[in-house]
């Protein structure tokens, strides 16, 4: 075993797929990359998603407690990247980067119909924010294209390198 640098640990652990969070806050509609969550609960399905104080998605997270976690697949790693490298203070991303916003039912922030999956989520827990910047989700309505199967997926490993999902084994289970 040789050091590993304390600053890179994050690339060895990247939770999961990098995923795009969409808001919606006096009138505008944003969206943000975000690789930083994870899944909490099974039912209801709850998860956790780090967003930065200086992301301009946190203020409109904050006040109005919803969001849409969308799912992209490597198809979209390009506009993956286009939506982290600008901010949504100063872009209209959905229209600077062709993302199609659908409404959603439950909340305000829009699905985007570009992305496999879209989880319309509540935020029902604020306690680490202030702390930590952890916003705990409710997911309260899901979404998926059924015409599209086995989606692969990316997963940030930094600097501009992801990863993409590999073959799916299938391998004896007691869980449910």
């Amino acid at each position: 075993m040789k050091e590993f640098p304390i600053s890179k640990v994050y690339q060895l652990i990247e939770p999961g797929p990098v995923v795009l969070l969409t808001t919606s806050y006096g009138g505008k509609a944003n969206v943000m990359t975000m690789s930083w969550h994870m899944m909490m609960e099974f039912t209801p399905p709850r998860l956790a998603c780090i967003v930065s104080g200086a992301d301009y998605s946190f203020i409109a997270l904050t006040k109005t407690e919803e969001c849409v976690i969308a799912i992209p697949s490597v198809e979209m790693a390009e506009k993956v990247v286009a939506i982290g490298n600008c901010s949504g203070r100063d872009t209209d991303k959905f229209s600077e980067i062709g993302l199609t916003p659908l409404p959603a039912t439950e909340i305000a922030a829009p699905l985007i119909a570009e992305c496999f999956a879209n989880l319309e989520c509540k935020v029902v827990d604020q306690d680490f924010v202030e702390r930590y910047n952890l916003f705990v989700l409710e997911v309260v309505k899901a979404w998926h294209d059924p015409a599209r199967t086995m989606p692969k997926t990316i997963h940030h490993k930094g600097y501009g390198t992801f990863a993409v999902d590999g073959e799916d084994i299938t391998l004896d289970s007691k869980m449910p």
